[in-house]
């Protein structure tokens, strides 16, 4: 279990393309699904952020960040209950693309909780959002702790020097396909990519297996979001 000045966190990224049924129904209607279905998603999970996706990126209008607090398993399976009673009822409208999670831990190469923490249950975020699935290869884990821990100090000492950038690394080992899913919020997308072009160069880079689909969103306050997909 979790210490409790660290306690540990589930966060699931769903990405969801509105159905073709969706636009055939009048505005009203449009309206009311909306209604119903955030309401029910505030209902299932403590903390819920919604972020528009497209035209960023074909064939997802929406993401929908929760997160709670997991301090049992058992908390896992009820998680996942209440999602599937907030989004069933409306999956004649909602077509689910893709679902990222995982669980917060203590990190291997840091013993001090970095400042550049995301903290899921903040009431404020940033403007941007980064979500992807992220693996290390079969080499990688078959390096001794020393070697890992170096080239992670590298990938560190960069982050660092980018300190509006807060990230939220999920674990997912055996739960996922990939290992980790890996979150980055920031005011500053072309700063972000500045980032993520120098990372490229760090040694610990030989060792992606997979770090693909980037998923790139835009948060805005639910109501005034979800009204963008709901013309007249």
């Amino acid at each position: 279990m979790a210490e409790e000045n660290n306690p540990r966190s589930l966060s699931h990224f769903g990405f969801y393309s509105l159905r073709d049924a969706y636009w055939e129904i009048l505005p009203e209607e449009r309206g009311a699904f909306q209604r119903d279905w955030l309401e029910g998603l505030r209902a299932a999970a403590p903390a819920v952020h919604l972020y528009q996706v497209f035209p960023a990126e074909a064939g997802v209008d929406l993401l929908v960040w929760s997160a709670a607090p997991i301090a049992e398993s058992c908390e896992v399976a009820q998680f996942f209950e209440s999602q599937a009673r907030a989004a069933n009822p409306h999956r004649r409208l909602l077509l689910p693309q893709q679902m990222l999670w995982g669980v917060t831990g203590p990190s291997s190469y840091s013993k001090a909780r970095s400042t550049q923490e995301m903290d899921p249950f903040a009431g404020e975020r940033s403007s941007y959002l980064v979500v992807y699935p992220f693996m290390k290869s079969a080499e990688w884990y078959l390096h001794g702790p020393d070697a890992r821990q170096g080239m992670m100090n590298e990938h560190i000492r960069l982050g660092k020097q980018y300190p509006a950038i807060q990230q939220l690394l999920l674990y997912s080992f055996g739960l996922q396909d990939q290992e980790f899913v890996v979150v980055y919020e920031t005011e500053d997308l072309l700063l972000f990519s500045e980032l993520v072009h120098k990372l490229r160069a760090t040694e610990a880079r030989r060792y992606t297996e997979r770090d693909t689909p980037i998923h790139t969103a835009f948060h805005r306050p639910a109501e005034e979001l979800l009204a963008l997909w709901n013309p007249a």
